[in-house]
């Protein structure tokens, strides 16, 4: 739907339609924009019909809905206010979430499945309190799995020091963060490791003197990053006359943007 002013007729036009045209064009006012809402049901493509287009031209698309704004850079702000403990040494176990702070794009399924709508390179960041009622220090390894699978080189190993008494526990915090190629429904697993199940990791309540927050025993940041950060909409096979907007898969019916069309 593109947006149109008054345009000058060829032989040349009245004063006051000349000044209107350059009023406008002083204003930003030209006949170069527009807006397309992206086909849904699935959808990864939309063609967007505009004489205005040329083979040549280079074609501008912003977010101008709502819906379309939420699909720009998908992110999420996940926790676990939950102790989790190994119930048997050296044994495999996923890190669980039970709270969605912020997400958009990032859902989590079945507890522990961090899982993203749309195909893309995201940063994964995770923070877990450790903690050890052992007499002893422990390791503790923690790594990334995609689908189910181990993600190569993706392990880290943290040692938490022994307890300093009956009530005071050996503490440590550990964080790692890495970049991840996934594909649109893919879902990302933090997996943990303890020789002894002495070692948790541990939620702390709300404490006094001072006042400070809770401390979770599990906070996880998923960023979008690439292919552009700030968003998934990008313009191919332009032709004249019209232009195919390549996108996410879409099954919003309101997702709008508008465009510029120059050359």
């Amino acid at each position: 739907m593109p947006t149109m002013f008054r345009r000058l007729p060829p032989a040349g036009g009245t004063p006051r339609d000349i000044s209107e045209v350059v009023n406008n064009l002083l204003n930003g006012k030209i006949n170069s924009t527009g807006l397309v809402t992206l086909d849904a049901g699935g959808a990864t493509s939309t063609t967007l019909f505009d004489e205005r287009i040329s083979p040549d031209s280079k074609i501008i698309v912003l977010p101008a809905s709502l819906s379309a704004e939420n699909d720009t850079a998908p992110y999420a702000l996940l926790l676990c206010t939950l102790g989790q403990t190994a119930a048997a040494p050296d044994t495999a176990y996923a890190l669980g979430v039970n709270t969605e702070q912020l997400t958009s794009g990032v859902t989590v399924v079945s507890n522990s499945r961090i899982t993203v709508a749309n195909k893309g390179v995201y940063n994964v960041q995770f923070s877990a309190q450790l903690s050890n009622e052992d007499n002893a220090q422990h390791n503790i390894d923690i790594w990334f799995r995609v689908n189910g699978t181990d993600v190569a080189n993706s392990n880290s190993i943290f040692t938490v020091p022994e307890r300093k008494s009956a009530s005071i526990f050996g503490k440590t915090v550990g964080t790692v963060n890495t970049f991840l190629d996934l594909e649109a429904d893919d879902y990302v697993e933090l997996v943990w490791s303890t020789p002894s199940t002495l070692v948790k990791v541990q939620t702390t309540a709300a404490q006094t003197s001072p006042t400070r927050p809770a401390t979770p025993c599990l906070i996880v940041t998923v960023n979008y990053v690439a292919p552009q950060a700030y968003s998934n909409i990008f313009v191919t096979n332009q032709t004249n006359g019209q232009a195919t907007i390549e996108h996410w898969a879409n099954t919003d019916t309101d997702k709008t943007y508008a465009y510029v069309v120059l050359g």
